[in-house]
């Protein structure tokens, strides 16, 4: 049994992290302000224990890291929307990056013998860069204060790893999509867009041909990373892309959701975004030489996502 932190644990990912975490039989803090989570997303159990408070309140941080004695923590809580980082983006960097040096810099300062922290960032760091699939070493081409903080914070979790000698990791998350996506964030995703439009029986915009891709990873495959690299393995100081290594374009799910839901989907097509990026997937090799192994294609993963909501 391990003690572990998850912050921004009432969120999507983070509560699906948690509910795994439960099941390995470990005892769950949880820090989210629920400005993106929902509490409804927290399992009621004796091995959780959940604090509504921002990881931006730095006594709270310190006091709790020093209480806890964690095994793991994982760092999750974040402002996603790309959009509020460019509305808002001293607030952002505020929580997407100082909240988090601020916890590394506890773990140095008291010398906290922690087995494993891992960071989450975001395939939004490779911004541009045409090169395809996205390499952990492609070029890094941030555009917004979003991918700017996620990159910065990622080089942060890997130095202050190997500098202080503190067992670190990072991720880059690709589109992640499954049960608990929050569709009212704007950066949810447009699978879960797609969803709901299906769900309400609206009507779903598409910027474009729809022949743009993306590689979507579903929920179970992203904890099975997280897992495989906190407790999984001994890899330290590393990045690592996660997703399923494998493109899909918009056109292509809405076809498998038409099949799944037995009925087409109103589509309105309009001119493509300036800014879009047409295609992106990851190259998961580096994740794969540690055993992991995505489980989830795009159907049955949808499959699952659709009766997630329905049930």
């Amino acid at each position: 049994m391990s003690k572990v932190l998850v912050t921004g644990g009432a969120g999507f990912i983070g509560s699906n992290l948690v509910d795994q975490l439960i099941q390995d039989g470990d005892e769950v803090v949880i820090v989210d302000d629920l400005s993106m989570g929902l509490a409804s997303n927290i399992p009621s159990s004796s091995k959780v224990t959940f604090y509504e408070h921002s990881i931006t309140d730095h006594n709270f941080m310190q006091e709790l890291l020093l209480k806890e004695d964690f095994d793991y923590i994982y760092l999750l809580a974040a402002i996603a929307s790309v959009a509020d980082s460019v509305a808002r983006p001293y607030e952002t960097h505020q929580i997407n990056q100082e909240a988090n040096i601020f916890i590394l810099e506890t773990i140095r300062q008291h010398n906290l013998a922690i087995k494993k922290v891992l960071f989450t960032s975001s395939a939004a760091v490779y911004g541009n860069n045409l090169e395809l699939p996205k390499r952990e070493d492609s070029t890094i081409d941030p555009l917004t204060p979003y991918a700017i903080d996620k990159f910065a914070t990622e080089r942060f979790v890997i130095d202050y790893g190997k500098l202080y000698n503190i067992p670190t990791v990072a991720v880059r998350f690709f589109n992640v999509y499954g049960p608990r996506q929050n569709p009212k964030s704007p950066y949810s995703g447009v699978l879960s867009l797609i969803t709901q439009a299906a769900k309400h029986q609206s009507a779903f915009t598409i910027f474009g041909d729809g022949e743009q891709t993306r590689d979507f990873v579903f929920i179970k495959d992203v904890i099975q990373a997280l897992c495989l690299l906190t407790k999984g393995s001994n890899i330290v100081h590393q990045v690592f892309n996660v997703g399923v290594g494998k493109h899909t374009s918009l056109n292509q799910v809405i076809q498998v959701y038409e099949q799944i839901i037995n009925r087409e989907l109103q589509i309105i097509h309009k001119a493509e975004r300036v800014g879009d990026i047409k295609h992106s997937y990851a190259d998961i090799t580096q994740l794969r030489r540690l055993g992991y192994q995505p489980h989830y294609d795009i159907t049955t993963g949808l499959k699952l996502y659709w009766e997630s909501l329905t049930d």
